[in-house]
C-alpha cells in the first residue's frame, strides 16, 4: 500500500462529556452532532492545550514450554482504559468531579432559613467513588471520532497550582469499569475501513 499524507490525523477539536452512571442513562451508540452533548450528558468545557490522552492498557503473562526457548503464548492478566485530561474551566462539574463530592448552599439561621449565596464541599476522610459514563469527542474537518465509556471512575487528580500568573486546572485520570464484557467503544465516520462485500 503507497504512503498517504492525507491519512494522518490531528485533534485540532474535541470536547469532553460526562454523565452520572445509572441505569436510566441512554448510552450513545452514534457520531451525535458537534458541539453538542450527548442526551443525558454535560460538557467539561475547556481542555488545556495538551488535550485527552486515550490509554487502552494490557497486561499479560507468557506461557512457557519445554520445548521452545521464547514463549509459545501469551495469556492476558489484565486489561484498561484510561482517559486523562486537565479542565481549564471552575464550574459546578468540574470541581465536583476533581474535589470527589457536592457543593451545598449554607443556609442563614433565621427562624426561616434561607439561602446565603455561600457553598460549601465537604472534603470526606472516607470519600466515595461514583461512577460516571464519559464521551471523547474530537474531529479534523468532517471526519469524527468519538470514544464512549459506559462506566468509569475517576483513579487520580492532579494538584491544583494556584499562581497569580497562570489559570487554575484540573487534573484527572478516569479509569473503565467493565460494562457487559467491554470497557467501551470507538466510533469513527473516518474512511480507514474497506467496505465489507456481502
Amino acid at each position: 500500500m503507497a504512503n498517504d499524507a492525507k491519512k494522518i490525523r490531528f485533534a485540532p477539536n474535541g470536547a469532553l462529556y460526562v454523565a452520572p452512571s445509572t441505569k436510566d442513562l441512554k448510552i450513545p451508540e452514534d457520531l451525535g452532532t458537534a458541539d453538542t452533548p450527548p442526551t443525558g450528558y454535560k460538557a467539561l468545557g475547556y481542555v488545556d492545550e495538551g488535550g485527552v490522552t486515550l490509554t487502552p492498557g494490557l497486561e499479560t503473562q507468557p506461557v512457557n514450554a519445554w520445548q521452545s526457548a521464547v514463549p509459545v503464548l501469551y495469556n492476558v492478566t489484565a486489561a484498561s482504559f484510561s482517559v486523562k485530561a486537565t479542565l481549564q474551566e471552575t464550574n459546578e462539574i468540574t470541581t465536583e468531579l476533581f474535589w470527589g463530592a457536592e457543593w451545598v448552599e449554607l443556609m442563614s439561621t433565621d427562624p426561616t432559613p434561607v439561602g446565603t449565596g455561600v457553598f460549601k464541599l465537604n472534603l470526606s476522610s472516607t470519600p466515595e467513588l461514583k461512577e460516571i459514563s464519559l464521551v471523547v469527542d474530537w474531529n479534523q474537518g468532517a471526519v469524527r471520532n468519538r470514544v464512549v465509556v459506559p462506566r468509569a471512575m475517576i483513579s487520580d487528580r492532579g494538584a491544583i497550582q494556584l499562581s497569580r500568573t497562570e489559570n487554575g486546572k484540573f487534573e484527572l485520570t478516569i479509569e473503565a469499569l467493565d460494562s457487559a464484557g467491554k470497557l467501551g467503544y470507538v466510533l469513527t465516520n473516518d474512511d480507514i475501513v474497506a467496505t465489507a462485500t456481502p
